[in-house]
């Protein structure tokens, strides 16, 4: 594997963390207080992995792949990349956070937070996913 397989990685993981987000809430919805504790765990280990090889591709390869064409989509893309920015950025703390309150055993705190957290972490992890593919498989930039 080498560095320019990564984003294809990333893509995957964002993916696994969604589907590990879905799982998590179907559980605790269900009443399975395990199940859901280990589909939450499992996004937040696939979410830490995902940023690990984010940062290392991008503090490595040190180019930016624009979405140049076709320009009629672009205002599109860029929408959706900004908005999956921006809530990556706030992402981060209401996981920890909401993490923290489950681990410190206060679930009525983690309740609350938690109702906050997984839309946008889930809507994060899909645009990640789509992207990587609106970037490199629809329309790939060369």
């Amino acid at each position: 594997m080498s560095l320019t397989d990564l984003p294809a990685v990333n893509a995957c993981l964002n993916g696994l963390s969604a589907v590990f987000l879905t799982t998590g809430y179907v559980f605790i919805r269900r009443g399975n207080k395990i199940a859901h504790r280990n589909c939450m765990v499992s996004a937040f280990v696939t979410s830490t992995i995902f940023l690990i090889c984010y940062l290392t591709y991008h503090f490595t390869v040190r180019t930016v792949t624009r979405f140049e064409k076709p320009e009629w989509f672009r205002p599109i893309y860029l929408t959706i990349l900004l908005t999956h920015t921006v809530l990556a950025v706030v992402i981060v703390p209401l996981v920890l956070m909401t993490l923290a309150r489950a681990v410190k055993q206060r679930f009525d705190l983690h309740k609350k937070i938690a109702r906050w957290t997984w839309p946008l972490w889930m809507y994060v992890s899909v645009t990640g996913v789509v992207i990587y593919l609106l970037l490199y498989q629809i329309f790939p930039q060369h």
